[in-house]
């Protein structure tokens, strides 16, 4: 339970991140690098932190998730690309997560030059044909933002995961104001939709701190979750 909550936790803080954004002329900042910093909880209880930084060497990007639950629980993903004009190009994924003594990897690689993505998830490895805009769980969120930018969302986006590409799509529901232990923020409020009626995934990402996301929800049946920003640092 503890692994899929740290999954889904990138999943949605990272998709949502730039959905903000909507309504920003061409001329928005370029895509820079940052760290936020989060506290999750769990069924209303705090567990722990959480992290996402954005760095770069050149046009090699690097974007980090992590998060840890006390010595019981921890979790890191990372997200390698290039980025070229406003277009993303994927090179690698991969996850760890540990509870206790037990731990989970994912690997993911993009090969554009053979049209093959390669996973390896634990000891299962798997191959599935590759497409183009193939993004990651957590480089989706920026190639959304830089749509956003430069004229809007798709209908959809190709987001890899162990044993196919998965499209994903996007609802803006409105402004909201929202207080964090970092502040309080006007915000935009974005919904990723989910094929099942009792599942929902909200996030309010706020244009003072470039469309981070500063408060993110999860319910799924009765298990819920929720992320909130206690720090922000801009390039």
């Amino acid at each position: 339970m503890a692994m899929q909550l740290f999954k889904n936790i990138s999943i949605v803080a990272g998709a949502a991140g730039a959905l903000l954004l909507t309504g920003i002329s061409s001329n928005a900042l370029a895509m820079s690098p940052f760290q936020a910093n989060y506290q999750f909880a769990y069924n209303g209880k705090n567990l722990g932190t959480a992290t996402r930084t954005l760095s770069k060497n050149g046009n090699n990007w690097s974007y980090v998730f992590s998060a840890k639950a006390g010595v019981m629980a921890s979790a890191s993903e990372t997200s390698r690309f290039t980025l070229n004009g406003n277009t993303i190009n994927s090179n690698s994924f991969s996850r760890t997560s540990k509870i206790l003594v037990h731990s989970n990897t994912l690997n993911i690689n993009f090969n554009p030059s053979s049209k093959v993505i390669n996973t390896k998830k634990d000891d299962k490895a798997r191959s599935f044909a590759w497409k183009a805009g193939a993004l990651d769980e957590l480089n989706a969120e920026l190639q959304v933002r830089e749509d956003l930018k430069n004229g809007g969302l798709k209908s959809s986006y190709l987001i890899a995961d162990a044993k196919s590409l998965d499209t994903r799509h996007f609802v803006k529901q409105g402004t909201e104001r929202v207080t964090t232990p970092y502040g309080t923020f006007d915000t935009v409020k974005v919904v990723l939709k989910h094929d099942k009626a009792d599942k929902n995934s909200v996030f309010w990402l706020a244009p003072k701190l470039d469309y981070a996301p500063i408060k993110m929800t999860h319910q799924d049946g009765k298990t819920s979750y929720s992320l909130m920003m206690t720090g922000y640092k801009a390039g």
